[in-house]
């Protein structure tokens, strides 16, 4: 073999070497971890109806009647109990709407969700609590709601539509009260740290 033969076959064996490096990387799934480190932990190819399984949330049902907020007609987001498509102006509609916007990511929306949990327990039909879950991994934050334990109507919303319809600062955890009729009664860009807090800032919204 000759010495420009084997320059050749080296560099062939280099580049094969370097093409199947590239490939199993691609196939590597990247690995969410849920803050806290307790264990709620989701890849990306999770299976998400087994999220849903065990997270056991409620339907995200409609409200009484009427088309609900202008600002919000049109905005279709999932519900992340089984994955059906929302109208939510019409889930909003005529009733009071407490709305908590979070991401498996983010560290205050851990207790918080909790608390909102007992909020909701305590006010009982009195208002709505919804949990809207603002990142594409949907798994993940199914996760999280199941190590909880928390079971309130949740929509998935990775692209963050509704904060956009309702013009919600880009922080979260963030709350919307929305009043009976379907206004924004006050937007609340900030961690709650009990359900006592959430009560006197719904309360003091005057919905």
């Amino acid at each position: 073999m000759s010495r420009s033969t084997r320059w050749t076959v080296a560099i062939v064996a280099v580049l094969v070497a370097l093409l199947a490096g590239l490939v199993a990387e691609l196939r590597r799934e990247p690995v969410a971890v849920a803050p806290g480190g307790g264990g709620a932990v989701a890849g990306a190819g999770q299976d998400v109806a087994a999220a849903r399984r065990r997270a056991d949330l409620p339907p995200c049902q409609a409200g009484p009647g009427g088309p609900g907020p202008s600002v919000l007609r049109g905005v279709v987001l999932e519900c992340a109990a089984d994955g059906a498509p929302v109208d939510v102006a019409a889930m909003v509609a005529d009733r009071p709407v407490v709305l908590n916007l979070w991401a498996y990511w983010c560290r205050p929306c851990r207790d918080e969700l909790r608390a909102f949990a007992e909020y909701q327990r305590r006010a009982g039909a009195g208002v709505t609590v919804v949990t809207v879950h603002q990142d594409d991994n949907e798994a993940a934050g199914l996760a999280l709601l199941a190590e909880l334990g928390v079971r309130l109507p949740t929509l998935q919303d990775g692209r963050r539509q509704l904060a956009a319809a309702l013009q919600v600062p880009n922080v979260m955890p963030a709350t919307v009260v929305l009043a009976a009729d379907g206004s924004v009664a006050r937007i609340l860009p900030q961690p709650f740290a009990n359900a006592e807090e959430i009560a006197a800032a719904v309360e003091n919204s005057g919905r």
